[in-house]
């Protein structure tokens, strides 16, 4: 693309101003993988340790142990997407996430064992979303945005969806109690899910 002069810089006022409904549209679609992202790695920490329910180091080796997960499930979220499309596997994880959260109050506020499930559940569904969350909509952009409308898209998904969220979380939790985290956490599966169809809708329309 490069040697053919389809590959150039474009500056963001550009970018936004001739692809900014696939840059909306595409960090809305990562939203639920994003927001899941820092709410298995940094939340449960900040939970655990004000709960005091166990020992830190203990629920780092859990991570550790979920992290091998989400390595493997993003590596199977491409065997999938190859079967049965990769906004189908982004839409079908963005429900699986949205069950995820209804168990999180559950999980969260239990003991040791609940806890680390949810951390190892979340990890899985973490991997198996990720892989397909950068991609899914990034052929909705000409081949000569396409390499910037996919970082900026990615960057965007990062700032809406899991930049604040550690803070949102646990000053939500402090505040109404699990239960509205896992509000938080149904709002990005359904930001993702609502993206999607838009997005099928504008493909269908073109």
């Amino acid at each position: 693309m490069l040697e053919e002069g389809e590959l150039e810089p474009i500056s963001t006022t550009q970018m936004v101003r001739e692809q900014g409904y696939n840059l909306f549209i595409g960090a809305f679609a990562a939203l639920a993988s994003y927001a899941l992202f820092h709410l298995v790695t940094v939340f449960p920490l900040s939970w655990i340790a004000v709960s005091a329910t166990q020992q830190i180091q203990d629920v780092l080796v859990v991570q550790i142990i979920g992290a091998v997960l989400g390595i493997l499930g993003t590596i199977a979220s491409g065997w999938l997407a190859d079967r049965i499309g990769r906004r189908t596997t982004l839409g079908l994880l963005a429900a699986l996430i949205a069950v995820f959260a209804l168990f999180t109050p559950w999980l969260l506020g239990g003991g040791p064992k609940a806890q680390d499930a949810f951390i190892l559940v979340g990890f899985v569904l973490l991997g198996l979303s990720y892989g397909q969350a950068s991609g899914t909509v990034t052929a909705n952009f000409t081949r000569r945005f396409r390499y910037t409308g996919a970082a900026l898209t990615s960057d965007m998904a990062w700032l809406i969806g899991a930049a604040f969220a550690p803070l949102v979380a646990l000053g939500l939790s402090a505040r109404f109690g699990l239960v509205a985290v896992s509000i938080y956490l149904l709002s990005g599966a359904a930001c993702t899910l609502v993206a999607l169809r838009v997005n099928k809708v504008l493909e269908t329309r073109d």
